[in-house]
């Protein structure tokens, strides 16, 4: 177990996107738990959207006064190598939870709950990576509050991997989901929806004449392969099966019979905990490589994938499942239409027609369909863009989420 670094933020900076009533409530809303000590836990600080929204959010949490810190666990290869198969298992697919995997699991997480030290009132565990030391943690601090935060889609999940989760879950005081639909399966324990959000103040969403130094370089279009005098398709996320990257593929396809000089690009990031990553970005490779306008791009600079997302005519986030896809709110923000699926928290983000499009799932001929009316038609896609990022501004920032992590907290420790 060790600390995270934290993050130069404070509320101050983000008075301009905020009106004075959502100010004042927000600076009200944290005055309310400024007696309490808090602690995120989860597995690493890069690499995903849940490290993404940990760093400001602690950083603002402590500039109006709430005592937070963000704690990381510790563990070897093997132990992600598990955790991913709990992921999709959790998410209703998956190999079987053998006996070896599971004592792998609970010998990496009672360590860290051994490792585990501060004296806090609420304890927020993220994700099932870090679910298996509620029941340590709780028996050691019978005072503190333990709440899950799961960033993924419960709708339908394996039973067996979801018993091996019962006493853990038995433990934790508090459930929070990005939908109310991951909550069916759980156990009786009480649950709140909080939606994830996206840093406004990053490199990664700022906009480009505000980058300095190494973002500004980073941000220099020239770096990357694609040409922006043609159309470009983009998908930004993990190289993870779930992604349904190959699906893509398959629309881009279409979308190329009939939009000559289109282009599509992958852009994903190879995180520490999610070693099924390189497996899946070698299909896709091995798919596209004779095709020259395919273009795989891996761990770019934040700044790398805001450009990416701002030179892009269509952003899609073809998910077969998907938590909440901050991906979504990240092209929305640049005012980039997106083609979603129907699935996860993306329906939260997305409403078709209106700020983008909606399509089922495994439907290659509607994602096809959607690209092609948005690279066609410019006042299509402007009208969506301009109102996608008005979406996010009202919705998916980190202040809102701030505040609504002040809120769950006076009401667990009421």
């Amino acid at each position: 177990m060790e600390s995270a670094p934290t993050t130069d933020r404070t509320f101050d900076a983000y008075a301009p996107l905020l009106d004075d009533e959502t100010r004042r409530e927000i600076r009200d809303g944290a005055t309310a738990v400024s007696d309490l000590r808090v602690a995120h836990v989860n597995t690493t600080a890069s690499g995903g959207g849940v490290a993404e929204m940990l760093g400001p959010l602690v950083a603002l949490s402590n500039d109006l006064g709430v005592d937070t810190d963000w704690h990381l666990m510790t563990a070897p290869d093997a132990f992600y190598e598990v955790t991913k198969a709990i992921h999709n298992g959790l998410q209703g697919d998956g190999d079987p939870l053998t006996e070896t995997m599971g004592a792998t699991y609970r010998e990496t997480v009672a360590e860290n709950a051994a490792a585990f030290r501060g004296d806090y009132d609420v304890v927020v565990l993220h994700d099932p990576q870090t679910l298996g030391m509620a029941d340590a943690l709780h028996e050691r601090f019978p005072e503190t509050v333990f709440v899950w935060r799961c960033h993924i889609d419960l709708t339908d999940p394996s039973p067996a991997y979801l018993d091996f989760f019962d006493e853990d879950l038995a433990a934790v005081d508090h459930v929070v989901v990005s939908r109310d639909a991951y909550a069916t399966s759980l156990p009786d324990v009480g649950t709140t929806v909080v939606h994830p959000a996206i840093d406004p103040l990053t490199a990664k969403n700022r906009p480009l004449d505000e980058l300095t130094g190494d973002d500004a370089a980073a941000a220099a279009l020239d770096r990357y392969p694609v040409d922006p005098g043609r159309p470009l398709l983009l998908q930004v996320s993990r190289f993870d099966p779930w992604k349904d990257p190959l699906g893509v593929v398959d629309a881009y396809r279409q979308v190329r019979e009939s939009v000559p000089g289109v282009q599509l690009a992958f852009v994903g990031g190879m995180p520490d905990d999610d070693p099924e990553g390189l497996e899946v970005y070698e299909a896709v490779e091995a798919e596209t490589i004779d095709d020259p306008d395919v273009h795989l791009l891996t761990n770019l600079p934040d700044a790398g994938v805001n450009v990416m997302q701002r030179v892009a005519d269509v952003v899609l986030q073809k998910s077969l499942r998907e938590g909440f896809a901050l991906t979504v709110s990240e092209a929305l923000w640049k005012e980039t239409p997106v083609v979603g699926t129907d699935v996860g928290g993306i329906p939260l983000q997305v409403e078709d027609g209106e700020n983008g499009y909606l399509v089922g799932p495994e439907d290659i001929d509607a994602t096809a369909d959607r690209c092609r009316r948005l690279l066609e038609d410019d006042a299509l896609a402007e009208r969506l863009g301009e109102q996608g990022r008005e979406t996010v501004r009202r919705k998916f920032l980190i202040p809102r989420l701030l505040a609504d992590y002040c809120d769950l907290f006076e009401r667990v420790t009421d």
